[in-house]
């Protein structure tokens, strides 16, 4: 089983997309896939479908160790889950700290899903919390869509430190840029650029577009409802990449 997190420090870069369309990317390849939606906004769980509600909330999630697969539901896809976002959500971060181990605690709640999945995608809130500082550390893969902006880049920066700082693995980090408009020359210069990075790069880069913007009124992946356009092919090229790592 390999956890990804979806994640950034910054709100508004392409991140719930970003999950969305690699998870279901990941069932097409016949691969048991679940999408946690961690964020109290529920986006993911608004874009499939589904009620933004889990049993016993984020308080039963902590404390009842049956309480997780009771939570799950399917998609309309094949080989695709979702454990629904919830407001809940927003208590997470006491409840994981009250715990005396964050890191314990979401261990032990993906640890139940071991065998039940090939793939299971963490659709993460942003900032840097508490939940988010465990996630590094369970995850084996951190997934972070970065807009190629001068202040997208320095949020990497501030997640350089802090792996640096807490001797954490920075090779388990994979940026990409998302949201680009190549009409802009920041854009086009960060992009095409061959300085170094706070952490490795993808080459996909996930282009600035109405279409992604359209999930929201067709209620689906992308890659489903316009599966031959430039957003799903970048998404397609984004997860042909993250798959061949994993392959190595």
């Amino acid at each position: 089983m390999s956890v990804f997190s979806v994640y950034n420090i910054k709100g508004g870069v392409g991140k719930t997309a970003a999950a969305v369309n690699l998870a279901y990317l990941s069932s097409l390849d016949g691969s048991r896939t679940l999408l946690w939606d961690l964020d109290p906004q529920s986006s993911a769980t608004f874009y499939l479908r589904v009620k933004p509600k889990i049993k016993g909330g984020s308080r039963g999630l902590i404390n009842d160790r049956r309480s997780i697969g009771f939570s799950i539901k399917g998609t309309d896809f094949e080989n695709f889950d979702l454990l629904p976002g919830a407001f809940s959500y927003r208590k997470l971060d006491r409840l994981l700290w009250d715990s005396g181990n964050p890191v314990k605690g979401m261990s032990r709640l993906l640890k139940q899903l071991a065998g039940e999945y090939d793939q299971i995608f963490l659709d993460c809130s942003p900032g840097m919390t508490v939940l988010a500082e465990a996630l590094f550390r369970v995850s084996d893969t951190v997934l972070v869509p970065t807009i190629p902006t001068t202040l997208s880049m320095r949020t990497l920066e501030q997640l350089r430190k802090y792996y640096r700082r807490r001797s954490l693995d920075r090779s388990s980090v994979l940026g990409f840029f998302s949201m680009v408009d190549r009409r802009k020359k920041l854009h086009r210069s960060l992009c095409d650029s061959n300085t170094k990075k706070p952490f490795r790069f993808l080459k996909a880069c996930i282009p600035f577009s109405s279409i992604v913007e359209q999930m929201g009124l067709h209620r689906n992946p992308v890659c489903f409802f316009a599966a031959s356009s430039k957003p799903s092919r970048a998404f397609k090229d984004l997860w042909g990449e993250i798959r061949g790592i994993g392959d190595q």
